[in-house]
């Protein structure tokens, strides 16, 4: 079965919450809350509110990077003092703790936050290039409201949406 998405643009907050509390009621039939991407050019308390909370998985990868980098910082380091002419001297160690730990810590970072910049640029969509359903409108005044919807509830979905004072509707085959 087709999947279709649908953007809806309104005026204002007030008709955009008004919609979603309705969708929330379950009057747009198949859908939830959470199938629900908001689209607006500034952040708005109430709707995060009604929304509640999202997933947000940036701090995994974050982690994940901290950890490479943590891992990758102690291997290089040791490797390289290891293999650098080798010659031990009176009880002087070779590879020396104290002073790769700091380097260590600088490698975290280093990974964390290269790791943290690069999954915000894919997770937020800024390297994807634009779908029809873009719109310069919504970075200036209106608020969109997307959906993915079957093919079977299209037209429910369009005149949902009209009845909900909507400016205009998008669909994209998605």
């Amino acid at each position: 079965m087709a999947k279709h998405r649908l953007l809806a643009m309104f005026k204002d907050f007030d008709d955009a919450i008004e919609c979603i509390e309705e969708i929330k009621a379950g009057k747009l039939t198949g859908k939830e809350i959470d199938d629900i991407t908001v689209l607006s050019p500034i952040e708005h308390p109430d709707i995060d509110e009604i929304l509640g909370p999202r997933p947000i998985n940036i701090q995994k990868f974050t982690f994940v990077g901290a950890i490479f980098g943590c891992t990758f910082g102690f291997f290089f380091l040791s490797a390289a003092q290891a293999s650098f002419l080798v010659q031990p001297q009176g009880g002087k160690a070779v590879v020396p703790f104290p002073t790769n730990f700091v380097l260590m810590y600088e490698m975290l970072i280093f990974f964390a936050v290269w790791t943290t910049v690069i999954t915000f640029l894919f997770l937020a969509g800024l390297l994807r290039k634009r779908g029809s359903l873009y719109s310069e409108k919504l970075t200036v005044d209106e608020i969109g409201l997307m959906v993915e919807i079957d093919e079977h509830q299209l037209e429910n979905s369009r005149s949902f949406f009209k009845d909900n004072k909507s400016l205009e509707i998008r669909e994209e085959k998605a």
